[in-house]
């Protein structure tokens, strides 16, 4: 059982017997085949444990990942205990505090935060991995596909049950253009799962967390997957905005077509999660944000070759 062998690690990490209280309150984030939880005994600082299965590849990544990062002097929590051989880990204790909890806050007050998360994709963009660090595979032509077809399956054909309209998007030419036009680049490393939930605020600063999918890919997905996050549903305004701040940052602006090519496939692959998740695993907290995802990709796809091709499906999605 993962708790027993997180429990088994912290023992030995501790040195204590069977007779010292350890308790392990549940953490729920996310579907990755991980079990998260807090542990408190008497005479520690709070700490997080970690067990890992084997149902996704990245999953192994990551403490070498946070070990990667943490040399990259990236914000990323302390790995306190390695034991993977059992795929367990003990990491730093982050708190409860992500930047989602903050979005009923005056978003002129939340702006200091996204500084420090773009400040950190910045960072990231310049980290060099040693050439024989073993990476996930690299956003190309082939992953991107990967991604509309989790997209095609999980939410349009398990989701909304629309299996003509699932069978005529995956024969449509303009999705296979879409992923081959970002898969001609690979260069820079990339998060892959850069929103609100996976951005830890503690001591008033900026964390990363759920970096285990970190890849080469192309920036824009990143920066593209915070400012069309479902979850904080950004206004024109505010999306505006945090476009600005990542010019001052980087001193450059996403290409707006690229920009909303990256925010259309993220969203797709968003999309394909919430309809897995809900459908396939009863989790409902996700069910609001599907409506939300929706109405974002179809701003995005606007006046694009994907907008026709998807009206059938967006229009089938529930306020």
């Amino acid at each position: 059982m993962p708790t027993e062998a997180i429990l088994s690690t912290v023992r030995q990490f501790l040195g204590v017997d069977p007779t010292v209280r350890i308790t392990l309150e549940p953490i729920k984030r996310g579907a990755s085949g991980r079990t998260i939880v807090r542990v408190k005994t008497p005479g520690h600082e709070p700490f997080i444990g970690v067990h890992w299965n084997e149902e996704r590849e990245d999953n192994s990544q990551f403490v070498p990942v946070a070990q990667f990062l943490k040399q990259a002097k990236l914000r990323v929590p302390e790995i306190i205990h390695d034991r993977s051989r059992y795929r367990v880990a003990l990491v730093e204790d982050l708190g409860d505090v992500d930047l989602l909890s903050l979005k009923s806050r005056p978003f002129s007050e939340r702006l200091p935060y996204y500084r420090m998360a773009f400040e950190q994709v910045d960072k990231l963009f310049y980290a060099k991995p040693a050439k024989d660090f073993h990476l996930m595979p690299s956003f190309d032509a082939a992953l991107y596909r990967w991604e509309q077809n989790y997209f095609f399956e999980y939410f349009i054909e398990e989701f909304l049950q629309l299996y003509g309209e699932a069978a005529a998007l995956r024969k449509n030419q303009a999705f296979i253009d879409l992923s081959e036009r970002l898969g001609t680049v690979a260069r820079h490393l990339v998060h892959r799962d850069f929103q609100s939930q996976n951005l830890m605020i503690k001591d008033d600063k900026v964390w990363l967390i759920d970096f285990q999918g970190l890849r080469r890919g192309r920036q824009e997905y990143d920066l593209a997957s915070l400012v069309f996050d479902p979850y904080l549903d950004h206004s024109a305004d505010e999306r505006e905005q945090l476009l600005t701040l990542w010019e001052e940052i980087a001193d450059e602006r996403p290409l707006e077509t690229l920009f909303h090519e990256c925010a259309a496939q993220r969203l797709m692959q968003a999309l394909g999660a919430f309809g897995n998740i809900v459908k396939n695993r009863g989790d409902e907290w996700y069910r609001p944000h599907i409506a939300t995802a929706g109405r974002l990709l179809g701003e995005v796809t606007r006046g694009t070759p994907l907008e026709a091709p998807l009206a059938p499906v967006l229009a089938k999605i529930s306020p």
